[in-house]
């Protein structure tokens, strides 16, 4: 494995960040009032939601590079572990008006927000499949698929469950703001929260990006070149999982970014993670601020009679992409 210098990897990371900022410069030229430069009132709005859908693309392609390497598996993404479901759920669980009277009361909750549940709901999910998917300290990346798998099909069971019994909850939007992610309503205290969360668990993600190109070998031949698999795959998965945390906090669920970024990043620039993780991140930030922008496009032709949720748009590419992973698997084998 070639030693990568500090000034390479800065290189790579600016060339990404530039055609990230170059992308977001003109999905801000499209809105619900038209397309073209906006004006002052405009502008403030545009650059928030790019911003923001940009920050959200970004940690989930990043956390689906950090779970298709450790988990051995080309289909994994940050969605996998529960984080997502969980998430929902937590939030929906939020507006029940006993939870919200019993948490009221505590002062650290009175000024939180819904996001904040929302991410608590999402780290004890994932802390639940990490837990089960371990074994003597050591993950085992079959069992966490397993693990993962059930407790989503729990989280959504439970969902449905709560919304059948409790119906009419206060707060704007129904049961699908839960289901579908969207990027609306963001506060900047929320903003700031996930973008901290986020920046942290990127750098510890590029800081060991060397590492995860061993990743996929078998436990002894990586052990047999120095690496520590087992501490790596906790490490990498704790970190994916607080940087999918922090966004589907602000988000919701957006599906579907973990799993097509790091692939069309291969297609790129080649399966060295070094290179990989920077480049899967700024596709990330800009599928995503593209389906920002062409819903707010969609709403101003008045095809739908209202704004898209992202959600929306994301999971109509990757439903597809992922059926095409999926029997391109089947005929390798």
């Amino acid at each position: 494995m070639n030693r990568w210098s500090g000034a390479r990897l800065l290189r790579t990371i600016c060339i990404c960040a530039a055609a990230a900022v170059a992308a977001g410069l003109l999905c801000s030229m499209v809105g619900s009032t038209g397309v073209g430069w906006p004006d002052e009132l405009q502008r403030k709005f545009r650059l928030e939601s790019v911003m923001d859908s940009a920050l959200v693309g970004a940690a989930l392609a990043a956390a689906g590079v950090a779970y298709q390497a450790v988990l051995r598996n080309p289909l994994a993404d940050p969605y996998l572990l529960g984080v997502s479901s969980g998430a929902s759920l937590a939030a929906y669980l939020w507006r029940l008006p006993a939870i919200a009277a019993a948490l009221g009361g505590l002062g650290i909750f009175a000024a939180a927000s819904q996001q904040a549940f929302a991410f608590a709901g999402a780290l004890i999910a994932v802390s639940i499949v990490l837990a089960l998917g371990g074994r003597r300290g050591r993950l085992e990346p079959v069992t966490v698929l397993l693990v993962g798998v059930i407790v989503n099909s729990v989280n959504g069971s439970i969902f449905l469950l709560v919304n059948a019994m409790a119906r009419d909850l206060p707060g704007s939007g129904g049961p699908l703001t839960f289901l579908v992610g969207g990027i609306q309503d963001i506060t900047h205290a929320q903003r700031l929260g996930a973008l901290l969360l986020v920046g942290a668990g990127w750098v510890v993600l590029i800081s060991i990006s060397g590492q995860l190109n061993v990743a996929g070998l078998d436990d002894g031949e990586a052990q047999a070149l120095g690496v520590h698999i087992h501490r790596l795959r906790w490490i990498a998965l704790c970190c994916a999982s607080v940087v999918t945390a922090a966004a589907v906090a602000i988000s919701g669920p957006i599906g579907f970014v973990g799993l097509v970024c790091p692939h069309l990043g291969r297609l790129l620039v080649g399966t060295d993670q070094r290179r990989l993780l920077p480049a899967a991140t700024a596709l990330g930030a800009i599928l995503l601020m593209v389906a920002d922008a062409a819903s707010r496009y969609l709403a101003a032709e008045n095809r739908f009679g209202t704004q898209l949720q992202v959600g929306v748009l994301t999971g109509l590419l990757g439903g597809p992409f992922f059926l095409w992973l999926l029997f391109a698997a089947r005929r390798r084998t």
